[in-house]
């Protein structure tokens, strides 16, 4: 019997043994843990504080830059349109220096002719139609036709 108990108190004190160490190993990691969550918790609240102020310090500026580079692509564009126009209209006074450019204006915009020659306006019977307006002018006060007419005019 005494070799039954004496197996039966080793084992339990191999138990007692064994929750003693993984007590003392769970404790030990705990206390690791502590120390590295708190070492690295100011380092990472450190790191925080200097990404922070350098997104904040540089906000303002980069905003400012993507801005300007905005607003100089705009005026390059515009600048671009500008040199455009400005070739189109020295095209165009070359043109205006040509006499028979200025007679084909004349004669196009002016309804021009030489002389012994005749000049002939065929009128669209649905268009006269469309512009006499037929009765509905009449109705109305003169001043309301005058304005159409004027607002007509711009029209064409």
């Amino acid at each position: 019997m005494a070799a039954k108990d004496r197996e039966r108190f080793s084992t339990a004190t191999r138990l007692r043994l064994l929750g003693e160490q993984t007590a003392a190993r769970v404790y030990r990691s705990q206390n690791r843990r502590q120390a590295r969550r708190s070492r690295l918790t100011g380092r990472a609240a450190f790191l925080a504080l200097v990404v922070c102020s350098l997104v904040v310090a540089l906000a303002y500026p980069m905003r400012q830059y993507v801005s300007q580079r905005d607003e100089i692509a705009d005026q390059e564009r515009l600048a671009q349109e500008a040199e455009k126009h400005t070739e189109e209209l020295r095209d165009e006074k070359a043109r205006l220096q040509d006499d028979v450019y200025i007679q084909r204006l004349a004669r196009e915009h002016l309804h021009y002719v030489r002389p012994g020659e005749t000049s002939y306006t065929v009128i669209d019977p649905d268009a006269a139609k469309e512009r006499s307006g037929g009765a509905k002018g009449t109705d109305r006060p003169w001043h309301s036709n005058l304005w159409d007419g004027v607002d007509g005019a711009d029209r064409n």
